[in-house]
C-alpha cells in the first residue's frame, strides 16, 4: 500500500511539474490601458494583423498566480488583455487580418455592423458579413469602413454551447474609437470592462464561482490610478467586453452621459440629450461617453455597483469576510474586481483645507468650517436579536440629539434619513455590531474624507478608517441638490447590504417634517437568507400591503435598489389581474412622467409621459409622477431578469 501510495504521489507530482513548466512557457498577457492604438494607418486605410492565442493572464500582478486564457495579440507582440486598442478618423477602411492559433477551436471574429456598410471580407467570410468563422490553424480578412464616429468593440467566441451563451472566449476582445474627422483624438480614457469564466483550468470550482473581473486587465487594487486636477473636464470611454450587465457608479459627482452605444433605441433616446447620474447600467457588450468635472480633492472610486463584482474573485485568492472587515488596510483586501480608484489633485498653487471629524482625525476638503452649526444626528448599527451568524439581521437606528427622537424601520431594513437641501449636517455612525463598518452616502456630493471608503477616502495626508466595534466615526456635509439618494455600508456589502445596512436618504427643498402623503417609497433589496433562493423585498417586505391612492391626485415614486442577487430588476405598473405577462406591449400597463435620476432632475425633454416600466440597476434611484385616472386594481411589480427567481408585487386600491 505505501508502495502504491508513492507511486500515485509521484505521478501527480510529475504530472503537476509538467504543467508548471507548460505554463511557464505561456506567454505572459500585458494589461493594456488603450493609450496606443494598434497597426499600420496609411493613406486612409487601417491594417491590423491580429493572432487568437493561449497564454498566461495575471489580473492580480505578476507576483500573484494567474491563469491561463485565450487572448489576442498584434502579431510581434505580446497578447494584451483587452487587445489591441483601434482608434482611427471616420471614414477610415479597417482591415482585420485575423489568425486563429488555438490547436482545438473554431473561432467567429466580428465587428459591429453598425459602425459603417462592410467593405468586404476574404478567407472563410462572404462580402457584407461582419464576421470571420475560423478553424483552428485558419487566417482570414474582415474589411469595414468607419462611417459613424463612436466607441465600439470586436470580439471573439467559440463554437460550444457554453461559447453561444457567454459570447465571449477569455479575453478575445477590444476596443474600436472612430473620432470625428478633421479634428484631433480628444483627451479621453478608454477603460474596458472584463468579465472572464475561468473555463481552461482544472480544479474542483464550479464554473459560477470562476468569474475574474477586470479593468483593462487589472483587477482592484492592481488597477491603474487615474489622476486629474480639480477643475479638468474629464471624459471617459467605457465598454463592456462582458456578457454581464454592470452599473458603473462615481463616487462624489455627477458624470453626464454623451453617448451609449449598442443599447436598444429606446434606451439611447431616452439619453439624448446627456442626462447626469452618478450609477449607469452597462447592458452586455454596449460602451458608453461620459464627461465629468471633479470639484473637490481627494481620493475618490469608479466601480460596478453589483456587489459581488466589486468583491474580492474567486478562485485566485477570495479573502475571508473576517479579513476583509477587520484588516486595516481594507482598501486593498476589502474590494476587488471592477473598481478604479481616482486621484483628484487641487489646482496649481491651492491646497487642501484640513477638516476634522468629531474624535478629531483631520481629514482634506475645501471651506468646510469645523466649528459650523449643523443638524447633529447619530446612526446606530445593531445587530438583531434571535438570527444565526450565518444569517445575520443587521439594521441603522436614526437618532436626533435636539429632539430626542429616534427611528427604526425593522429587523432587516434601516429608515429612511431626511435632509434639507443646504442644510449643514453631522451624522456620528456608531457602530455596535461586533463587526467592522463603513458608511458611504451614495450620490451626495462632498469631501472625500466623508466619503464612507474606509482606508481610501480622504489624501495621502489623512485616511477614513474602519469604524471599529463600540467606536464612532462623524461625517459632515451640506447636500447641495434635493432629490432621491441612497445610504449603505461599504465593507462586506454582499452580506452586509443584505442583512439590513442600507437605507433611503431623502434631500427636500421643503423644512424637514413628516413624509408627504403625496409621494412613496419603494426601496428593492434582497430579502434576508439564500442569495440565490429567497425573493426580493419592497421596503424590507416580501409582501407588501395594499397602498391606496385617489383618483386624479399627483404622486410623486421614489425607486430604489440595492439587490445583491442581480444586478438590475424591471417595475412595472399594470392593471392587468395577473402581470405575469407585463411587459412594453401589455396594453393594460398605465402610463406615468419620469421626473429625476439619482437625484438630478431629467431635462425637460425626458419629462414625458410614457408606459409605466422602469429597469433599476443595483445603486440607481428613479423618481416619477403618476397620477390616477380611474378608479380601480392596479399592481406594482417589481421583477428581476433571472428565470427562477420571485418577484414581489404591491397591490394598489385607486378610490
Amino acid at each position: 500500500m505505501r508502495l502504491y501510495t508513492f507511486a500515485l504521489t509521484g505521478a501527480v507530482l510529475v504530472s503537476a511539474s509538467v504543467e508548471f513548466r507548460r505554463r511557464a512557457e505561456l506567454p505572459v498577457a500585458r494589461p493594456n490601458d488603450n493609450t496606443h492604438p494598434a497597426g499600420m494607418l496609411r493613406e486612409g486605410i487601417l491594417t491590423l494583423d491580429l493572432e487568437a492565442r493561449r497564454t498566461r493572464w495575471n489580473p492580480d500582478g505578476d507576483s500573484l498566480p494567474g491563469l491561463d486564457v485565450e487572448a489576442f495579440a498584434e502579431v510581434g507582440h505580446a497578447p494584451s488583455a483587452p487587445g489591441p486598442l483601434v482608434r482611427v478618423p471616420v471614414g477610415t477602411e479597417m482591415r482585420f487580418r485575423v489568425r486563429n492559433t488555438l490547436a482545438a477551436d473554431t473561432l467567429t471574429f466580428h465587428v459591429p455592423s453598425r459602425i459603417a456598410a462592410l467593405a468586404a471580407a476574404r478567407g472563410s467570410a462572404a462580402p457584407g458579413t461582419d464576421s470571420l468563422v475560423l478553424a483552428p490553424g485558419a487566417s482570414g480578412e474582415l474589411r469595414i469602413r468607419a462611417t459613424r464616429p463612436g466607441s465600439y468593440l470586436y470580439h471573439a467566441n467559440g463554437r460550444t454551447a457554453l461559447d453561444r451563451v457567454l459570447r465571449l472566449r477569455g479575453l478575445l476582445a477590444g476596443a474600436i474609437i472612430v473620432d470625428p474627422a478633421g479634428a484631433p483624438p480628444p483627451r479621453d480614457r478608454v477603460l474596458v470592462l472584463l468579465d472572464v469564466v475561468d473555463s481552461l483550468n482544472t480544479y474542483d470550482v464550479p464554473l459560477t464561482r470562476r468569474e475574474v473581473m477586470a479593468v483593462n486587465g487589472r483587477s482592484w487594487p492592481h488597477t491603474e490610478r487615474l489622476t486629474h486636477t480639480v477643475g479638468d473636464t474629464v471624459r471617459w470611454r467605457v465598454l463592456n467586453a462582458s456578457p454581464a450587465v454592470h452599473p458603473m457608479h462615481l463616487h462624489g459627482f455627477y458624470f453626464r452621459v454623451d453617448e451609449f452605444d449598442g443599447a436598444p433605441a429606446a434606451v439611447q433616446a431616452s439619453l439624448i440629450p446627456g442626462r447626469m447620474a452618478v450609477t449607469e447600467r452597462m447592458a452586455p457588450f454596449t460602451s458608453m461617453q461620459l464627461t465629468w468635472v471633479p470639484e473637490r480633492a481627494g481620493n475618490w472610486l469608479f466601480h460596478c455597483h453589483f456587489q459581488a463584482h466589486a468583491a474580492p474573485h474567486r478562485p485566485l485568492g477570495m479573502i475571508s469576510s473576517q479579513t476583509m472587515t477587520k484588516h486595516e488596510d481594507h482598501a486593498r483586501t476589502g474590494m476587488g474586481g471592477l473598481v478604479m480608484g481616482v486621484l483628484v489633485r487641487p489646482r496649481p498653487g491651492e491646497r487642501s483645507l484640513p477638516v476634522t471629524s468629531r474624535t478629531g482625525a483631520a481629514g482634506t476638503g475645501t471651506g468646510v468650517t469645523p466649528d459650523a452649526p449643523r443638524r447633529a444626528l447619530r446612526l446606530v448599527a445593531v445587530r438583531d436579536s434571535g438570527f444565526p451568524d450565518s444569517l445575520p439581521s443587521l439594521h441603522f437606528r436614526l437618532e436626533e440629539r435636539a429632539t430626542g427622537r429616534q427611528a427604526t424601520a425593522h429587523p432587516g431594513f434601516s429608515p429612511t434619513i431626511e435632509l434639507a437641501r443646504g442644510e449643514p449636517v453631522s451624522i456620528s455612525v456608531v457602530n455596535q455590531l461586533g463587526e467592522a463598518l463603513s458608511v458611504h452616502w451614495h450620490g451626495i456630493e462632498l469631501e472625500s474624507y466623508f466619503d464612507g471608503v474606509a482606508g481610501f477616502s480622504g489624501s495621502r495626508s489623512r485616511l477614513a478608517p474602519l469604524i471599529a466595534l463600540r467606536d464612532s466615526f462623524e461625517a459632515r456635509f451640506t447636500p447641495p441638490r434635493s432629490g432621491t439618494f441612497i445610504y449603505h455600508s461599504h465593507v462586506d456589502e454582499v452580506r452586509q447590504h443584505r442583512a439590513g445596512l442600507v437605507g433611503a436618504l431623502i434631500v427636500r427643498d421643503a423644512p424637514i417634517g413628516s413624509a408627504p402623503i403625496d409621494e412613496h417609497l419603494f426601496f428593492i433589496k434582497s430579502a434576508r437568507g439564500s442569495v440565490d433562493a429567497f425573493p426580493m423585498e419592497i421596503n424590507g417586505d416580501v409582501d407588501p400591503d395594499t397602498l391606496v391612492l385617489q383618483v386624479g391626485r399627483p404622486y410623486r415614486f421614489r425607486f430604489i435598489s440595492l439587490s445583491v442577487t442581480s444586478p438590475n430588476a424591471t417595475v412595472f405598473l399594470t392593471a392587468r389581474p395577473d402581470s405575469s405577462l407585463a411587459n412594453l406591449r401589455d396594453t393594460m400597463l398605465v402610463r406615468w412622467r419620469p421626473l429625476a435620476k439619482d437625484g438630478a432632475d431629467l431635462p425637460e425633454s425626458q419629462r414625458t409621459l410614457q408606459p409605466a416600466t422602469q429597469v433599476v440597476a443595483i445603486g440607481e434611484t428613479h423618481d416619477v409622477e403618476f397620477v390616477p385616472l380611474r378608479r380601480g386594481a392596479l399592481r406594482l411589480e417589481v421583477r428581476p431578469p433571472s428565470l427562477g427567481r420571485l418577484t414581489v408585487r404591491v397591490p394598489i386600491r385607486v378610490e
